[in-house]
């Protein structure tokens, strides 16, 4: 730190913390805002500056921020007594709340340095509040003296083991020269790092942090070396050299009722043959002895001296000034510079620079014999002695000891500024001369000028979540009394912050009101009233005064009668007119309050029993639990209020469950009695975005960490249950748990030798023995088999490195090794020098990064310096893509995770059976092209190549094999519903469900961490109804939200196939929900699968006649081509007491007609567009009609498309997405049979062997159209008519109100990427729900993700704009790019993505709307879209701008779609993140708004520019892509 330059104390004071601790605590204002300090330490910390004491291996001390009001104290007690130095940089705001730890902590050699608080004028009473606790106390008054005392502190603390706080006031060297740092050499001799190592060697043993454990700091008679110069007091050298400083170090007794106290128990004997004298307490006298030692150093080393007690001025002078303050330059300045005539000329001035221990002694040797007067100026504003403790310590001294001193007088220092100093010393010693001075006189200010508090208290932004909800749901009802905004006279934040200045408050407001109940009573029998309309409601209103809802209503009448009246006892009641509501009362508060030292105010409201409501938001990530020092722990308050039994409890997570915080807030509010909402809003910083905050709550509530409950006395009065859990996945597994739980507890009772095992808790040691349990058994039972032993590992993220290895080692068993396969994680990594032969196949995740099954092998292997595998032989093979990260700089991904495993354990010694095997998916036969070179190799390797009569292998099962075995789609999927030991059902039934309308999936956000804590993922099912055209009643509607609210995750997916989509449906509740949709009269069968899905059909409201025309079509057309089997019935919909009912009897077998037992080769989906409206992206399916109309305004018919499809596979140029190609027109009457025989067709010819190319669109690329034309024409016995003219205009959606010819009303809802839900911001889904129980007539999905209200009267349309308007459902002021986007859902359900999706598109839009201001294009509609994957839900290939995920953080970029949904666009970057999104997208939207044509699209204009090549159809989709994939390595 030789070339740092200090410019404020605080800087100072951090450097010499950071040099001289192993951890610095830094208090901060909050933990998005540094404080003087923490910034200054963050800085060394991030450069790695090392420190001299640190015991790290980089020698970096430990930065702890801590928030300032959650008991910052209790951080020291963990590292101090683990035997690390501790310091604690702070304000002095935290002293006085910090005193029970302050007493405690005095006999260890912590340091506290203190910034006196207000930093305009402060208040020393902080400091000598606490004077008496037991610790060491210097100040410092400049900058350089604060890096100078800052490193007393230190040594003196290592010395004498007991705590030091050095203060000082930060104000007072403004505008000084900025300081370096002491030399390392200086700092290292002034610490004695020999006393610095003996501590570190010695934890203090205790736990303890509340009860005294007797621990005191001793002197132990080891000399140590010091210099032996002199300290001057008062410029008179000290008599004699320097003491000896020894060693301090600590005992700590167990008190007895033979031991009167821990200081007087001696020290345990020694081995010795004589016993050594007990060692002697730390005295004051020592403490003088060390920190006289320690100046003589700095002395010595730096030419700069100091002492207890330092005078200034001149040593003969009668009268001196003993000042206890901030400024002591500014009065020595003031003094030097006076005027003969000043009555403080010539006067000298004490200052204390040792506060305590106080030495009397010292301050008699300091004051001259001359002086007969002492002024005491003590800058201390809140006396709580009649006389302020610095005079009292004065008195004392002087008085008690023979001197000249015969006057003293205390005056109280107030603001002072540098002009009126003198004024002040004029006062001062006009009061000391005169005859009868006046004690404790007031100089200066009262009040300093106004500034804001350094730790004032500031609203988190992401918290107003939750004050948000309670506004939502009281209204003018809601009072908040500890709200920053509350006008509180001459009481700061900080204080009327609290929960007992707030509870004081609510108690006064409930007071007030009471009083105000008992003055309307009298006004109403008064007769003071000019009309008598007062009495009547006013009557009516006291009657309800305590029931918030009918007063309420009661409160509006007796308002308006009031105001009418307008008497002066009216207008004198209207005065305090809120008072009219029963008001819920609220305290807000953070996690603070759950700490020890904030959590009084808790206890209050709990023990008064009062009608009072706290909610208390807890913001600790649930990724730092663990991290969080033991000693920091907080009180459950949940667990502490239950026990009162008095209290209603909740416990909520805004993040997790909307429904069950509004829910817990109203019966906190119904609850006559104190009631304490917890509430769960996890973030790292107050930048985070609410993406972070949910993933965070979503572990935190899925294992176990925040669980969501409700605790309600008043339910045993209803013989309802006190204790609702609300954590759906914690109640399975809590049942779980106590069903395992009961049936051990029968097994220890039987068979009590297994109890001691049985009652073990599972933790990470009982996992790695079963893993050693499990290998060790296998190879015993492989110990009678012949040849060598193969042990086989492998990496899989998809399930391919796994199905390779189970059949490698199928293949070595057959071939007589000895083989095990295990998942890489499973492995016990110490085993790996005793094997003879190890085999390991890796797929690659993201960028070149393992599977998260082969992550913990690497990671203990990869810096392993102890492995030695000279007797081992192995050989690796990898999975990847070569083209998967087309850059040039990003080749060292390919494969990368088996070529380092390959580097490492040939680096350990091991010999290689064979090299390396790279499986590559742009091989003709992807990673098998690479495998069955690499598998021969090995086994030619091992000497089994040759080996005869080995067995066939069955072929691997297909999903064609699936659905010919699964009985017309059966399967085993009733049975496995039953299945409660997992949340899974197996990959056979994962197929087969599909086909029902269900998707089994887990949450991505929770895997790892379930996977870390030994559970399965977090399995849940996605249910996406059949609904043709997306129409649904109002009533349907309602009955959607109820199962997503009772069923699924309180949320609605509106998706791109035009329908509703539930996500977050455990296995134990998908029958439940199935059937919940069969009663709302809709279905799911045939939502997914190989089979003809949901039919999509425009919306179309501004001409509904019509609309019904082709809606009827789309209705036919699904209808037609359902499947028939009867599966979906017994299944799903058996009677009450679980019996199937076979619709077509016992005794008849299923058929199905149309798709026979297999089905479809792969999915087939139908849309309808109704021109000039392409809002279903009609060309991106394998059917896609278009609605003409004829002369007469009806629907005669459509123009039928073929082919198109969206699914592809990243860099798999075989694959690829496909517009429709025109087949011909067919009459409306027809279409249904057009639309069977197009898909026979399909089901005929499609090819069933590889599902990649499987669909349509391959099917007529590789026939040709006219071919595949022939063959429909054939089979249907008719001949498509020519295609009839029809014109797109876009395919976006039109947003607001729109009338049709019958003069109903339609309005289009902006829902983002489809997600119904609320928000404390937004309450959507409630505001539709209340939307559809007044409305008459329907809604219609549409295939943008967004909502139609439709069919709205005239005389309806008030009460719906009211209500649109009341929840916010009105505002369609976003920009065009927001309006004309789409996502698909993606993470975290979606086991296909590889990105973001849905989460972070509105994020990307936000990022550039501001680029689309400045360039005039806020209102442009351009079509962007995002897809986690290349499968293509969102349509991408379509947009005029898409990214496609291809990792997490990265995308594809392709550009040039068409705007109406006509042309496909192409790849123009590959794998860029969000900074190069951002980097490309801008300069291209200024060039676009400069360069455009008028009326150009996007899409056309980037084709035009030369920016990217058009695309003409799906077979030129990979050719001329403005990012060339090379082949070069």
């Amino acid at each position: 730190m030789a070339d740092v330059k200090l410019r404020t104390p605080q800087e100072a004071v951090a450097a010499i913390a950071y040099l001289a601790s192993d951890v610095v605590v830094s208090v901060q204002p909050s933990l998005a805002s540094d404080s003087e300090f923490s910034g200054y330490l963050k800085q060394l910390a991030a450069k790695k500056a090392p420190g001299l004491v640190a015991k790290t291996s980089d020698a970096v001390p430990e930065i702890q921020s801590v928030r300032h009001n959650t008991d910052p104290l209790l951080s020291v007690f963990s590292p101090i007594r683990s035997g690390r130095l501790v310091s604690v940089t702070t304000t002095s705001s935290i002293l006085l709340p910090s005193v029970a730890h302050l007493y405690k902590l005095a006999n260890f050699p912590v340091v506290l340095h203190v910034a006196l608080a207000p930093k305009s004028f402060p208040d020393y009473t902080a400091i000598t509040s606490i004077r008496n606790s037991g610790w060491t106390f210097l100040q410092s008054w400049s900058l350089q003296e604060a890096h100078d005392i800052a490193l007393t502190a230190h040594a003196l603390a290592i010395r004498s083991g007991k705590g030091v706080i050095h203060f000082f006031d930060p104000s007072s060297s403004e505008g000084a020269e900025a300081i370096g740092v002491a030399s390392v050499e200086t700092i290292r001799s002034v610490l004695n790092l020999d006393n610095v190592r003996r501590f570190q060697s010695a934890p203090i043993a205790g736990s303890n942090i509340y009860a005294d454990d007797g621990r005191v700091a001793l002197v132990s008679e080891q000399p140590e070396a010091l210099t032996t110069g002199t300290v001057p007091v008062n410029g008179v050298p000290a008599a004699g050299a320097a003491p000896e400083s020894p060693t301090i170090t600590s005992h700590s007794s167990v008190k007895s009722s033979q031991q009167p106290s821990a200081a007087s128990s001696p020290p345990l004997p020694s081995a010795a043959t004589t016993i050594e004298p007990a060692a002697a307490i730390v005295s004051s006298e020592d403490i003088y002895k060390y920190v006289t030692s320690i100046w003589s150093q700095i002395n010595e080393l730096e030419g700069r001296q100091y002492s207890a007690f330092e005078w200034r001025g001149n040593p003969k002078t009668e009268s001196c000034l003993f000042l206890f303050g901030s400024d002591v330059s500014a009065f020595s300045d003031a003094i030097t510079k006076a005027q003969a005539d000043d009555a403080f000329a010539n006067a000298g001035l004490l200052v204390p620079r040792l506060y305590r221990p106080w030495l009397g002694a010292k301050l008699l040797q300091a004051i001259p014999k001359s002086v007969k007067k002492v002024a005491v100026l003590e800058q201390v504003s809140r006396k709580t002695t009649k006389w302020g403790p610095v005079l009292i310590d004065v008195l004392t001294s002087v008085k008690s000891a023979a001197g000249g001193v015969e006057t003293i007088v205390g005056h109280q220092l107030g603001y002072i500024s540098k002009e009126t100093v003198q004024q002040a010393l004029r006062g001062v010693f006009q009061n000391l001369n005169s005859d009868k001075p006046v004690q404790n006189l007031e100089v200066g200010e009262r009040e300093a000028p106004q500034q804001s508090p350094e730790y004032g208290l500031e609203k988190p932004k992401l918290e107003t979540a939750y004050t948000k909800i309670l506004d939502q749901l009281f209204g003018s009802r809601a009072f908040i009394a500890n709200s920053l905004d509350s006008d509180n006279a001459g009481i700061s934040n900080t204080i009327s912050a609290t929960p007992e200045f707030g509870f004081g408050s609510l108690l006064a407001r409930k007071e007030r009101r009471k009083k105000f109940v008992g003055d309307v009573k009298a006004a109403a029998s008064s007769g003071q009233f000019l009309t008598e309309y007062p009495k009547r409601a006013l009557a009516n209103w006291i009657a309800n005064a305590e029931d918030p809802k009918k007063s309420e209503e009661a409160a509006e009448d007796a308002l308006s009668k009031l105001t009418i009246d307008n008497s002066r006892l009216s207008r004198s009641l209207l005065e305090n007119k809120h008072f009219f509501r029963k008001q819920s009362l609220w305290l807000v508060g953070s996690d603070a309050w759950s700490y020890d030292l904030g959590n009084s105010g808790v206890h209050h409201v709990l023990a008064s029993g009062e009608n009072v409501n706290l909610l208390i938001i807890d913001s600790t990530p649930y990724s730092e639990r663990a991290a969080a020092d033991a000693n920091r722990r907080k009180k459950d308050i949940g667990l502490y209020a239950m026990n009162f039994g008095n209290a209603y409890v909740a416990s909520t997570a805004v993040y997790s469950s909307y429904t069950q915080v509004l829910q817990a807030m109203d019966e906190a509010d119904k609850f006559n009695g104190p009631s304490i909402v917890l509430a769960y809003l996890p973030y790292f910083g107050e930048s985070d975005s609410p993406l972070t905050v949910l993933q965070e709550t979503k572990k935190a509530v899925d294992l176990g960490y925040w669980p969501l409950y409700r605790w309600n006395p008043d339910n045993e009065k209803k013989n309802q249950p006190n204790f609702s859990l609300d954590s759906e996945r914690i109640k399975k597994e809590l049942k779980e748990f106590l069903d395992r739980d009961n049936r051990l507890t029968q097994m220890m009772r039987s068979t009590p030798q297994f109890g001691g095992v049985l009652s073990e808790d599972f933790g990470t040691e009982i996992r790695a023995q079963q893993k050693r349990q499990a290998k060790d058994a296998y190879n015993q039972l492989l110990e009678s088999l012949f040849g060598a032993p193969l042990t086989i590992l492998f990496g899989s993220d998809n399930g391919n490195a796994q199905s390779l290895a189970k059949r490698l080692g199928t293949r070595g068993r057959a071939r007589g090794l000895k083989t095990t396969v295990m998942a890489m994680e499973d492995y016990p990594v110490e085993d790996l020098p005793t094997e003879e032969n190890i085999v390991i196949i890796t797929s690659t995740a993201g960028q070149g990064e393992f599977p998260q099954n082969g992550k913990p092998f690497w990671d203990a292997i990869k810096d392993n310096t102890e492995l030695d595998l000279a007797a081992v032989k192995f050989s690796v093979f990898g999975l990847g893509d070569s083209h998967y990260w087309p850059r040039k700089e990003d080749r060292v991904y390919y494969n990368k995770p088996a070529k380092d495993l390959d580097r490492v354990l040939g680096n350990f010694g091991a010999t290689r059976l064979t090299d390396i095997g790279l499986g590559d998916d742009q091989d003709p036969d992807g990673y098998q092209t690479g495998y069955q070179e690499w598998e021969p190799r090995l086994w030619e390797s091992l000497g089994v190549a040759n080996v005869e009569g080995l067995p066939e292998e069955p072929a691997p099962l297909t999903n064609e094999d699936i659905k010919i075995a699964s009985n017309y789609l059966r399967g085993t999927i009733a049975e496995e519903l039953k299945d409660t030991s997992t949340g899974a059902i197996n990959a056979s039934n994962q197929q087969l469900t599909k086909f029902h309308g269900t998707y089994m999936q887990d949450d991505r956000d929770l895997r790892d961490e379930r996977k870390a804590q030994g559970l399965e993922p977090a399995y849940s099912f996605m249910i996406r109804c059949r609904l043709p055209g997306g129409v649904s009643t109002a009533k349907q509607w309602i009955q959607m939200d109820d199962i997503s609210n009772e069923l699924g995750n309180e949320t609605m997916k509106l998706t791109t196939r035009q329908t509703f989509q539930f996500h977050g449906v455990v296995k134990g509740k998908l029958k439940p929900a199935m059937q919940a949709i069969n009663r709302a009269l809709m279905t799911t069968i045939a939502a997914c699968g190989d089979v003809n899905r949901n039919v999509m059909c425009s919306p179309l409201p501004s001409q509904s006649k019509y609309h019904r025309q082709v809606y009827a079509c789309a209705k036919k057309i699904s209808d037609h081509l359902l499947p028939s089997t009867t599966a979906y019935h017994e299944i799903w919909l058996t009677d009450d007491d679980d019996k199937k009912t076979q619709i077509a009897g016992d005794a008849v077998q299923d058929f199905e007609p149309l798709y026979g037992p297999t089905y479809l080769p792969r999915k087939f989906k139908i849309s309808i567009a109704i021109p000039p409206h392409n809002d279903v992206d009609v060309y991106a399916h394998d059917i896609g009609l278009i609605a003409i109309k004829g002369n007469d305004g009806n629907l005669e018919g459509f123009n039928l498309l073929a082919g198109g499809g969206m699914g592809t596979t990243h860099n798999n140029k075989k694959t690829y997405p496909q517009v429709g190609r025109m087949l011909g027109y067919v009459a409306a009457d027809e279409v249904h049979t057009a639309c069977e025989k197009v898909m026979l067709v399909q089901r005929d010819f499609g090819d069933r062997k590889n599902r990649k190319h499987a669909r349509l669109k391959y099917t007529i690329d590789d026939m040709g159209v006219d071919v595949f034309r022939g063959k429909v024409e054939e089979l249907w016995g008719k001949q498509f008519q020519p295609a009839r003219p029809f014109h797109f205009d876009s395919n976006v959606d039109t947003f607001g109100w729109t009338k049709d010819e019958h003069g109903m009303n339609h309005f289009t809802f902006f829902i983002e990427n489809g997600r119904i839900e609320d928000t404390a911001e937004f309450r959507m889904k409630t505001g539709l729900r209340e939307i559809a129980k007044v409305h008459k007539g329907e809604f219609r999905l549409t295939p943008n993700q967004h909502l139609i209200l439709s069919n709205v009267t005239d005389d309806d349309l008030p009460a719906i704009k009211a209500l649109m308007a009341e929840y916010k459902l009105d505002n369609l002021h976003f920009s065009g790019l927001r309006l004309s986007s789409s996502a698909c859902v993606a993470f975290p359900t979606c086991g296909l993505a590889m990105a973001e999706s849905e989460r972070y598109l509105p994020v990307l839009i936000s990022k550039l709307e501001a680029c689309l201001e400045e360039n005039g294009l806020r209102q442009d509609s351009i079509v962007m879209r995002m897809t986690g994957c290349p499968n293509g839900c969102a349509r991408p290939w379509l947009a005029e701008v898409a990214f496609v995920g291809k990792a997490y953080g990265a995308y594809n970029m392709y550009l040039g779609g068409g705007y109406h949904g006509q042309r496909l666009n192409k790849l123009y970057r590959s794998s860029i993140k969000e900074d190069e999104i951002l980097a490309i997208m801008k300069p291209m939207l200024k060039r676009y708004a400069q360069e455009r044509n008028e009326g150009e699209r996007f899409g056309d204009w980037t084709i035009r520019a030369g920016i990217i090549k058009e695309t003409k159809e799906g077979r030129d989709f990979h050719e001329g892509v403005a990012e060339e994939e090379s082949d070069e390595e």
